[in-house]
């Protein structure tokens, strides 16, 4: 079995096998990680490489949003509201070539990543 394989069965088998609140961190984390790969492909000019990235950011956002359950806690709206604000601000961002507004969406949703992160081992540990 080739190095690429096995490291597509050990993400795989990560997935299948994370917790709710795990998985949830894994999204967060790869969202940041487009968002700074599509910044950065914006600030050097590569057209298609941003809106790979940015798509699959969207993507990510979107399945936030649907599997956000609005009546699980008086926040949750509040989230529902911002998943769109910042799909809006990706989506004129990928338009317009602004890695500024990529950064902007980046930073409101860092600390949302960081706070399930802390979440998440908080579950784990009991």
């Amino acid at each position: 079995m080739s190095a690429t394989n096995l490291r597509d069965r050990y993400l795989q088998d990560s997935v299948n096998t994370a917790s709710p609140a795990k998985l949830l961190t894994m999204l967060y984390d790869r969202l940041i990680l487009d968002l700074q790969h599509g910044e950065d492909a914006l600030h050097a000019d590569d057209r298609e490489l941003a809106n790979d990235k940015l798509n699959h950011a969207q993507e990510i956002i979107l399945e936030l949003r649907v599997s956000l359950n609005v009546e699980a806690w008086d926040g949750a709206p509040g989230l529902a509201n911002l998943y769109g604000f910042v799909l809006t601000e990706l989506i004129g961002a990928n338009i317009s070539r602004s890695p500024e507004r990529v950064a902007g969406c980046r930073s409101l949703l860092e600390p949302l990543r960081d706070a399930w992160r802390e979440a998440s081992v908080a579950a784990a540990a009991g």
